[in-house]
């Protein structure tokens, strides 16, 4: 459990909860912990030391994630309706293109369990609003002072924006919101960790223990 090597590192694990693209707590998310394999967890530690010395700390969404709930996904992305998130996580793409279109991926390195998504908060972290079920939703695209205000830095779209604008490289995302993607992306290169360039949140250990497994066993502290 990554809380548990450093626990100044920020843990908001969106499948446990309502706020995702579904709109559910997802599959084998029993608890909202960050479970990641030893040589991960020790690289993200380094990484945090490194992103507090320019004022900022890491926050994970999604760490190791079961194969329970990849399965949940795809049963999910091929079900009729269900739309409910989606104003907010894919305003412009249609739900049945989620998966050909390389938003969503099955089988996922997350089920190996060195890949997490992740962002930048500032250091101290400033308090997050709750997200409450029902209420309006604003396109993941919009200016960071109008989508929900995830107390991370700006990093040009929402977590889990299924969109171009969510590419690591997307030029159309400049300022602050590309300088704070460089700086995370350099962050976590230096401790070995490399960006997958459709999603600026989502990162791999290089050198990852279990390149060939795919586990399935719940994120819950019995599981351990």
């Amino acid at each position: 459990v990554l809380s548990d090597l450093d626990p100044s590192i920020a843990v908001d694990i969106r499948y446990a909860t309502a706020h995702n693209f579904v709109g559910r707590p997802i599959t084998g998310y029993r608890e909202p912990l960050c479970l990641l394999t030893r040589p991960a967890a020790d690289a993200l530690r380094r990484v945090q030391q490194a992103a507090r010395a320019t004022g900022h700390r890491l926050k994970v969404y999604d760490c190791y994630r079961p194969q329970r709930a990849v399965s949940d996904f795809v049963d999910w992305a091929g079900r009729p309706g269900q739309d409910r998130m989606k104003a907010e996580f894919y305003p412009d793409v249609a739900k049945s293109r989620l998966f050909a279109d390389g938003y969503l991926g099955a089988p996922t390195a997350h089920s190996r369990g060195s890949t997490v998504d992740l962002t930048l908060v500032p250091d101290p972290p400033p308090e997050q609003p709750p997200y409450v079920p029902g209420e309006p939703l604003v396109a993941c695209t919009a200016p960071a002072g109008e989508r929900f205000a995830d107390n991370g830095v700006d990093m040009g779209t929402g977590f889990d924006c299924f969109d171009p604008r969510a590419h690591t490289a997307d030029r159309r995302v400049t300022g602050a919101a590309r300088g704070n993607r460089e700086l995370l992306r350099r962050l976590m290169a230096d401790a070995g960790l490399t960006n997958y360039p459709r999603e600026w949140w989502h990162y791999r250990y290089a050198d990852e223990p279990y390149p060939d497994t795919y586990f399935d066993f719940p994120v819950a502290r019995s599981s351990l």
